[in-house]
């Protein structure tokens, strides 16, 4: 099978030349693409997510050897979120070699941050099944970098510490609610409000509803604990 220019330079990004050049085409071929004769790239997602999991946990237990596993936890779902292997995504413009349907591509699918994470986990099983565990444990290292050695010790996400909290001192579980909603619909900007029952509140704005609400209750974090 013969790559595309694009599919080209994004082995030479990624650092691995296919020697089954299907499996990379069947990894940023999202499902508004599929056909009898096209797969997908969702069964690659599932497998991706656990080669991810096996090389992060791995390298956490290697670069800090007395934390225990309620330190570790944390770190590594840090690591595996959908929004670290999208932001990996972003770093090795993964977006501008997917396949994608019209739909898709008109609602800017290629900046989306689940399509962009799900194509990431797809990518790394792809180089699993072409070369095995070592090549995609190496690219998987290369591409998150110092990721691992900057992952915060208590790297839990921002909404589970605010609930905790909230739950710790008899609260109701915090609220979030849309500000506004700004921009076209292929690049949204989310306002988020994180709300407690006793009045205090938080904003945040991101492109991202989720990573907006992230980023509000982090902020509302910040203003209890200073």
């Amino acid at each position: 099978m013969k790559l595309s220019a694009d599919l080209k330079a994004l082995q030479k990004r990624i650092g691995h030349e296919f020697s089954r050049p299907e499996l990379l085409v069947r990894a940023v071929t999202h499902s508004s693409m599929s056909s009898p004769t096209r797969d997908d790239n969702q069964r690659l997602e599932f497998l991706g997510d656990r080669v991810l999991g096996l090389v992060m946990a791995e390298a956490l237990l290697a670069q800090d050897r007395k934390a225990t596993e309620g330190q570790l936890a944390p770190r590594y779902n840090a690591l595996v979120r959908k929004e670290a292997c999208a932001d990996v995504a972003k770093e090795i413009a993964l977006g501008d070699a997917l396949k994608l349907g019209r739909s898709e591509m008109m609602s800017g699918g290629r900046r989306k941050l689940a399509l962009l994470g799900d194509a990431m986990e797809a990518l790394i099983a792809a180089v699993y099944l072409d070369a095995g565990f070592e090549p995609a444990k190496q690219m998987v290292v290369r591409l998150w970098g110092d990721r691992v050695n900057r992952v915060e010790d208590d790297a839990r996400d921002p909404k589970t510490s605010l609930q905790e909290w909230a739950q710790a001192r008899g609260l109701k579980p915090p609220t979030y609610e849309i500000v506004s909603r700004s921009g076209p619909d292929h690049a949204p900007v989310f306002q988020i409000a994180a709300r407690l029952d006793n009045g205090r509140t938080a904003e945040a704005t991101d492109t991202s509803k989720r990573k907006a609400e992230q980023a509000a209750a982090k902020a509302l974090l910040g203003q209890l604990q200073s």
